[in-house]
């Protein structure tokens, strides 16, 4: 653009391909999938890509989330159907609301996240706890979002903050951070952020946002069956066996890890074992016989449910899969090394420019992954000029900002909006405020920790 440098041009074009993706879908009602599609090639245009690389790039995005996403997606939505088939996401729901009572069962949903996300990727927890939280809020009668936002905000505070996973883990090997004392700093930090961003503002939100998640995702997620008789539910210890078997696996696959050296046999199963979509893939085959068969179903029933699972999930899955092309082609066209260009040469705080530069590569390109790679490589090389900065911090401050206010141009804000069948107004209010709250407070945290550290 005439009049703007190179780097200023590129934030420009990837402000204006936001602007017009928020308004094709918000004012001309353009289904997502079609609108990030078309954008993610007007941006490749305007930027000055080659045609063929515009193409290449939204199919390798897309397919880099598909190969991950759509597959966890697909398992866990299985997974989570015959659950509900069979009453076990009601057993567990039930079970929840006794012990932590209506009042606090918002609560509970945050502690059940904090768990399992410890060792699962977000979309993994995601598709393995939202048919509790459809079912505990029905259950229970609190509003959806009182319940969902503990959740969401447990599982996205230990995916960007805390090792094993792969932000926190890439950014410890940039800055040469220790992994325990990052763990230890991490919950530090992480906790009173998740309280917050989760039951606080949960709470707070849940007041001004009514929704109703899409009638045929609720039909598949939240059954009243429970065995061809209506009685025969699982009980709560083998609901938890067979919920629970990939953060077991992928747990344990961590734990090997760490102990053996990298050419041990052991650790190669485990690392196969304990991969993702084979851990969910397990939980699904135990599944089969604790949800279907143990309950009294025929094959056929069982085949039948397998089936119906993936029906009300396939426009979401699409859509997840654009919006990855579309951050793809975001990466490829330089924004991230545009940002990265104007950061070099900022003068402020470490700590505080590493979650600048993060927040705003996050804001730019829609990848929390991305963000913390980039920005860690960006920071690091300053860090020699102030070696009292705390490197374990420098990783925490890396990921909150990579954190911030998930947008458009996010697959995992198209998740969220779908699952919870919000418009793209609502889902700024709720997911993308979270978010943000997450990483503000995790950044002030951060600053005062940063006195004693």
């Amino acid at each position: 653009m005439p009049g703007l440098s190179t780097d200023a041009a590129l934030l420009f074009n990837a402000l204006m391909a936001i602007v017009v993706l928020i308004v094709m879908i918000t004012r001309l009602r353009i289904h997502p999938f079609i609108a990030l599609i078309v954008v993610s090639g007007f941006l490749g245009l305007i930027s000055g890509m080659p045609l063929p690389d515009i193409v290449q790039s939204f199919q390798d995005g897309f397919g880099d989330v598909m190969g991950f996403v759509g597959i966890v997606l697909g398992l866990g939505t299985m997974l989570g159907k015959l659950m509900a088939e069979s009453g076990g996401a009601d057993r567990i729901a039930q079970t929840l609301i006794d012990a932590f009572g209506k009042p606090r069962v918002h609560w509970a949903m945050m502690l059940a996240a904090f768990l399992v996300g410890i060792p699962l990727f977000f979309e993994i927890g995601f598709v393995l706890l939202i048919p509790l939280v459809f079912i505990v809020a029905r259950r229970s009668g609190v509003p959806i979002f009182k319940i969902g936002m503990p959740m969401l905000a447990s599982l996205s505070v230990m995916h960007g903050l805390v090792p094993p996973h792969p932000g926190p883990m890439l950014a410890i090997g940039v800055f040469g951070a220790d992994i325990g004392k990052t763990i230890l700093y991490g919950l530090i930090v992480g906790v009173p952020a998740m309280i917050l961003a989760g039951p606080l503002f949960g709470s707070f939100i849940s007041r001004y946002v009514s929704i109703a998640p899409s009638p045929a995702l609720m039909a598949q997620l939240v059954s009243q069956l429970h065995g061809p008789d209506g009685q025969n539910k699982p009980g709560f210890g083998i609901t938890l066996v067979t919920v629970l078997l990939p953060v077991f696996l992928m747990l344990l696959k961590t734990l090997v890890d760490i102990t053996l050296p990298g050419a041990d046999g052991l650790r190669h199963l485990m690392d196969f074992i304990g991969n993702p979509i084979v851990a969910l893939l397990a939980a699904l085959l135990l599944a089969l016989y604790t949800f279907g068969i143990a309950r009294g179903f025929s094959r056929e029933q069982v085949l039948t449910f397998v089936g119906q699972s993936l029906a009300p999930t396939a426009a979401i899955i699409l859509i997840i899969g654009a919006g990855g092309g579309f951050k793809q082609m975001l990466v490829n066209s330089g924004v991230g090394n545009a940002i990265g260009h104007m950061a070099m040469h900022a003068q402020i705080n470490p700590l505080l420019l590493a979650w600048f530069v993060a927040a705003v590569i996050r804001l730019a390109t829609g990848s929390a992954t991305v963000a913390t790679i980039t920005g860690a490589g960006i920071v690091a090389p300053l860090t020699t000029l102030m070696p009292d900065t705390s490197r374990e911090l420098l990783v925490l401050a890396t990921g909150a900002g990579s954190l911030i206010f998930s947008h458009v141009n996010d697959a995992g804000f198209w998740m969220v909006k779908e699952y919870f069948n919000m418009s793209v107004g609502e889902t700024f209010k709720t997911w993308s405020a979270m978010e943000t709250i997450i990483s503000v407070s995790a950044i002030v945290i951060i600053m005062a920790l940063s006195v004693f550290v």
